[in-house]
């Protein structure tokens, strides 16, 4: 496991009207995302994504971990738990961006982790 931050997720109620928000404040960059509607962000430094329907949403921080099943077994065995929705897409969203799983801490602080796509 490696745990720098790889990540992050921003949810919005509008992805186009948050494209815009976020576009002009800090000059960001949007490539259509894996998963219907949303946005890929570029930035100068950790890539990003914009997902919608998720009004007043804090933004979300992925950590990189090598192997997602192996971190997320671990999160489980610490008291932690790992949120059941999918939000990795199809095969191709995957080849493109890895995989990523919400979780909670013991404490019930959100976090998610993120395992790069295979250098193939």
């Amino acid at each position: 496991m490696t745990g720098e931050p790889a990540f992050f997720e921003i949810g919005v109620e509008d992805p186009e009207q948050g494209r815009a928000f976020y576009g002009a404040l800090f000059g960001w960059t949007f490539e259509p995302g894996p998963v219907g509607g949303g946005f890929a962000i570029g930035t100068p430094g950790l890539p990003g994504g914009m997902h919608g329907g998720d009004p007043g949403a804090g933004p979300y921080l992925f950590f990189r971990v090598d192997d997602l099943d192996t971190a997320l077994d671990r999160v489980r065995e610490l008291g932690g738990t790992v949120e059941e929705a999918d939000v990795e897409g199809d095969e191709d969203s995957v080849r493109t961006f890895g995989r990523f799983r919400l979780c909670r801490d013991d404490q019930g602080s959100r976090f998610g982790l993120h395992q790069p796509p295979s250098a193939s």
